[in-house]
Order: structure tokens, then sequence, then C-alpha cells
């Protein structure tokens, strides 16, 4: 029997996707390589879709290459993929984006309500200086912090949930039936999450529960379970303040 939210002591996040808007991001930076060689082809869902292929591999090939540098070597990916002409200033110029990638309107509220009740954590797919940039923007402080920087590898790989799992439970004394897994991402999140018997709460920024819009996520054949849907984590917390009566 599903558990009502409250019955959680700890939420752990996906940061990009989820709290910050990474696809807005990635397509802004992708605007310089796409201007330079005067394109207006590319739509946003194939420069996403092209964005997705590129990094899940690039995390695969290269698992303990700084997140930056795998941006970079992305942009270099997607060039090649459309037939653009890239120059060594914007391959890194997208590798340093992070920085400018944009919080969702409502995750700086729905993140302070969410901290009145629960422990917050983090365990995300890049390196400290880039959450340390995209933190900032968040208006919390969380209580742990993971990356793959830390970790030495990318969602989906399962070295990532027992990183978290093992250090939630030795520093926090927080138990795997105590986590709510929070995340946009059903192939770097859901899945695993998924494989280690946590509870997941789906927060479906693209609407891809009614449509197909993977966006800047890599296509799953099969769609993990999830045991909460949520369109947007300002849902998520109205629900925690109706569970507890305000």
């Amino acid at each position: 029997m599903v558990k009502k939210l409250t019955q959680f002591s700890t939420l752990s996040f996906d940061c990009y996707g989820t709290l910050i808007d990474w696809e807005s991001g990635i397509w802004d930076a992708l605007q310089p390589l796409i201007a330079e060689n005067h394109r207006n082809d590319i739509t946003r869902d194939c420069g996403l879709g092209a964005f997705a292929r590129a990094e899940s591999a690039q995390e695969k090939a290269t698992p303990t290459m700084i997140y930056h540098e795998v941006l970079r070597n992305v942009h270099c990916a997607i060039a090649n993929q459309f037939g653009l002409k890239s120059t060594a200033e914007l391959d890194e110029a997208f590798g340093q984006s992070v920085p400018y990638w944009p919080a969702f309107p409502d995750s700086a509220d729905a993140l302070r309500i969410l901290k009145q009740h629960f422990k917050l954590v983090i365990l995300s797919n890049v390196n400290n200086v880039g959450f340390a940039a995209s933190n900032r923007k968040l208006g919390v402080e969380f209580d742990a912090i993971y990356t793959a920087e830390a970790i030495g590898a990318y969602k989906p790989d399962p070295g990532n949930f027992e990183y978290m799992l093992s250090h939630l439970k030795d520093d926090l004394g927080v138990d795997a039936d105590d986590i709510l897994h929070t995340a946009q991402s059903l192939f770097h999140d859901h899945a695993p999450a998924n494989e280690f018997g946590l509870s997941n709460a789906w927060i479906d920024r693209q609407r891809l529960n009614e449509s197909d819009n993977w966006g800047a996520t890599t296509v799953m054949e099969n769609r993990p379970a999830f045991d909460f849907l949520f369109n947007a984590m300002a849902q998520m917390a109205d629900a925690v303040q109706q569970e507890i009566g305000r």
C-alpha cells in the first residue's frame, strides 16, 4: 500500500529537469552554434533529442568525466549530428552553461514549503561547482548533496543510488523506506529507483504521461512505475499541505 506523502521523512531529488529548467537552458546554450551556421531547420524538439542521445552516450562512455567536459563533448557531438561547424570557444561556452540554466518558477517556493516537513537531498548528474551555482537559485539549504563528481558515475548507473542510500543511512540515519525519490526523468531516476525498491514521485514537467514528449531525456520502451504523479513541484507542495490540513 502506498504511503501518504507525509509518511516519508526524506525527499531525494534529481535537480536538472525537476528543479532547474535544463531544457530551456540547453536550448538557449545551443543558439550560438545554430546561429553561427545560419540554420533555421533545427527545432527545439530535435535539438533536445540530439542532446539526449549524445549526453547519455557520453556519460556511459566516460563515467568519471567532470560534467562541464561532458557538455563540451556533447556540443561537439550535436554539431556533428546536424553537420554544423563548431569552434573550441563555442564548445567551451556550452560546457560552462550550467550556471545560466534557469530554475523553474515554482521550485524555490515549493522547496521552502517542503523543507518544513522533510529532509531534502540532491542526487544529481552534475559537478559540485555546477550544482552550487544552481543551488543559489533554489532558495533552500539541502541536508545532503550527492553529485556525479563525488560518486564517479552518472545516473542511471546504480552506483548513484547505492552511494546515496549508504550515505543517508550512515550520515543522517535515514532508511530506504523513509525516502521518496522525486524526479522528472524516467530514464535517469525512476528506472533505477524502481530497481532499488524506492518509493517515487514523478514530476512530469513535460506531460510525458499524456504524450511522447521525451525532451532532453533518453526514450524508454518500457516506462517504470511510479507512486505519485505531479505536473509541477507546486502541485506536490500543495498536496503535502493538504495532507497536514493547511
